[in-house]
């Protein structure tokens, strides 16, 4: 009686430190319904997620997905469609916003890196950027 005893205790304590274990925890924000956005347009510098992000929960709730085209910024809706052009090339691409940040403020967006390689950026990790609503989804 006493080893069941101390197996189901051991048991429990055991799954008490489990749920107390750190993990990373990024906050959870539910989805809202995308706001039609216009006019918006701004310029500042971007940088992309690190590869070790994929997969993690962005905060609108969807994985993130580095092969996919979407970004995170402080405060435009979730499902807004900007596109990013990349103004040491020229290049741009058509992204949704999934996730609030970046936190770094001199940064106005986070890429994903399937953005950043379209851009053209990976290799230097930033760029600066000018960024645009728009009102159509083809990329």
């Amino acid at each position: 009686m006493i080893i069941h005893l101390r197996l189901l205790l051991s048991l429990l304590l055991l799954c008490v430190l489990c749920s107390c274990a750190n993990t990373r925890h990024r906050p959870h924000y539910p989805p809202m319904p995308p706001k039609a956005v216009s006019n918006y347009h701004e310029v500042g510098m971007a940088s992309y997620y690190s590869d070790d992000l994929h997969h993690d929960k962005t905060a609108s709730g969807e994985r993130y997905n580095k092969h996919a085209f979407t970004c995170s910024h402080r405060k435009l809706p979730f499902g807004t469609k900007l596109r990013v052009t990349n103004l040491s090339n020229n290049r741009s691409v058509i992204v949704t916003v999934n996730d609030r940040g970046p936190f770094n403020k001199k940064f106005l967006i986070d890429l994903s890196k399937a953005a950043a390689k379209k851009l053209d950026f990976v290799a230097k990790g930033i760029t600066k950027v000018r960024v645009e609503s728009v009102s159509h989804t083809k990329r």
